[in-house]
């Protein structure tokens, strides 16, 4: 049996290919920042490119204004555009199964559960392992990681977030790409939440989604006259609780990246890009000549990107 059957290379390869659907429903659905992610317009998927290139509007057409008769109407070219290019980062989960477990579960049914099994314990691992990644700042794993909030929100124009997707937030002429962000040093307090808010607001475009840590939920949470604790309907929905502010849900994540942090959201300029061809992509399961296993591979070639860091905000440094 060491050689094992080969028939079950196709049975366990069409099973994985089946199961992948589920598994990345299940992983963008268990936290509140991949549902952000991945809820509506924010997932992403192209076909390809060097680059991941999105299109940034950072100033005014100057050519716009009124005028009368057969005054002259400016054609001058017009500047205020721009690209932020993000490099493609790629993610991978292994699914292996050993010849004494193919001979212990002989039988295509038992196979299958035993590959469920794997699949249940690597999508597990791919739930912990990207939440703490979008969390991240993208340096994790000698730079190999996708970048997380705390590189597209960062720290403003500070070292934590200086240059982002080509563009150096610390040049006065590049303002339009910070963040805002604010040092509280100290308690959560409403008025600081309604400056943050305000900040990243302009007129209807406003903060959709606030995610913080459990501490500070509960520290809102506790600043709310039982009255107002109104919650939006559709993350509850999602399974994930959650509170008001402003129109905009308040909920938590049990991340400890986020250890003091309160984030500011606007998914709108949010996008997930994932790889139309290899997003969360099933390999066929192999046998090495070297091994007494077969091993398949669940691959992701993508980025987390933003378009507007103006629109992002976070409170830091809050203590309970």
């Amino acid at each position: 049996m060491a050689a094992g059957n080969d028939d079950f290379n196709q049975i366990l390869s069409t099973t994985l290919k089946n199961y992948i659907p589920k598994l990345a429903d299940n992983v963008f659905t268990a936290r509140p920042l991949f549902y952000a992610l991945t809820n509506g317009q924010s997932l992403r998927r192209i076909s390809g490119g060097a680059k991941i290139v999105v299109p940034i509007i950072y100033g005014t057409n100057t050519t716009a204004g009124s005028y009368a008769g057969d005054d002259t109407i400016s054609i001058t070219a017009q500047t205020g555009i721009t690209a932020a290019e993000y490099s493609w980062k790629q993610y991978a989960a292994s699914v292996t199964i050993t010849g004494i477990e193919e001979a212990k579960n002989n039988g295509e049914a038992q196979i299958i559960d035993l590959l469920e099994g794997k699949i249940m314990q690597a999508e597990e691992t791919i739930i912990q392992n990207m939440n703490t990644m979008f969390w991240g700042n993208g340096t994790g794993n000698s730079g190999k990681d996708m970048l997380g909030l705390n590189a597209l929100v960062g720290l403003g124009n500070d070292s934590g977030g200086s240059t982002l997707a080509g563009i150096d937030a610390t040049d006065s002429d590049n303002s339009w790409w910070r963040s805002s962000v604010s040092n509280q040093a100290g308690v959560l307090t409403v008025a600081s939440m309604a400056t943050m808010y305000n900040n990243v607001s302009v007129g209807n475009d406003q903060p959709t989604i606030i995610i913080t840590d459990q501490d500070e939920y509960e520290a809102y949470e506790a600043l709310l006259q039982p009255q107002l604790r109104y919650t939006d309907a559709r993350v509850a929905d999602a399974g994930f609780q959650n509170l008001l502010f402003k129109g905009a849900p308040v909920t938590y994540d049990s991340d400890s990246n986020l250890d003091g942090k309160m984030f500011f959201l606007n998914n709108k300029y949010l996008r997930l890009v994932a790889h139309t061809d290899t997003w969360f992509q099933p390999t066929p399961f192999v046998r090495p000549t070297n091994q007494d296993a077969r091993y398949a591979q669940i691959l992701c070639y993508g980025e987390l990107t933003t378009s507007n860091r103006a629109r992002q905000g976070m409170i830091y440094g809050l203590t309970d």
